[in-house]
């Protein structure tokens, strides 16, 4: 399992559209998961100790961030070929479990994660109301173990402030996680 770092905030870059599968049976574009105030992208999946570590917190802020009017979606790039943890039927059983509040799609192509220039698991993807990407940064300082319930929720104060004002925080920490598992071409 290789750990990887996001790589900093490219201010005002435009998410870019998508339509993929969802775990519900509907098929969702980015528009179909923005809310009046921005967007959240999340790549995960079902396998990741840094995604497990943070899952709760992940509905908790998606909750929390739908009251002030920005969305989220969560994206499944890995290849489930060889993780078979993180097939369509595991997603399906995770977002029943964990009482997913967004919709959580499958990449199979990958085609999403590339367009997006998501590495890992979890990359967060932070957007305002026009869709100008304003936070690429980490949940908290959760690594493979979940943080203590005190610290700061760096992704959650982001979203906030974007829903707020449109911009994001000019001081963001990368999130780090495992490398999303590619397709050999």
């Amino acid at each position: 399992m290789v750990s990887l770092e996001t790589p900093v905030c490219d201010f005002g870059l435009k998410a870019p559209d998508f339509s993929l599968p969802g775990v519900d049976g509907r098929t969702w574009s980015r528009d179909d998961c923005a809310g009046p105030n921005g967007l959240l992208v999340m790549f995960i999946c079902n396998h990741c100790p840094y995604v497990k570590a943070v899952r709760e917190r992940i509905v908790r802020d998606a909750r929390e961030l739908m009251r002030l009017g920005v969305g989220s979606v969560a994206i499944m790039s890995n290849d489930p070929a060889d993780y078979p943890e993180d097939s369509f039927e595991n997603m399906k059983a995770v977002a029943l479990e964990h009482d997913f509040p967004f919709p959580y799609l499958m990449d199979e192509t990958q085609a999403v994660a590339k367009a997006f220039g998501a590495i890992c698991t979890p990359d967060f993807f932070g957007y305002n109301q026009a869709l100008e990407l304003q936070y690429r940064g980490r949940l908290d300082e959760s690594r493979k173990e979940t943080a203590p319930p005190e610290v700061r929720r760096d992704l959650f104060e982001a979203m906030k402030q974007v829903a707020e004002t449109g911009q994001g925080p000019q001081h963001q920490i990368p999130s780090i996680g495992c490398s999303i598992k590619w397709r050999e071409a």
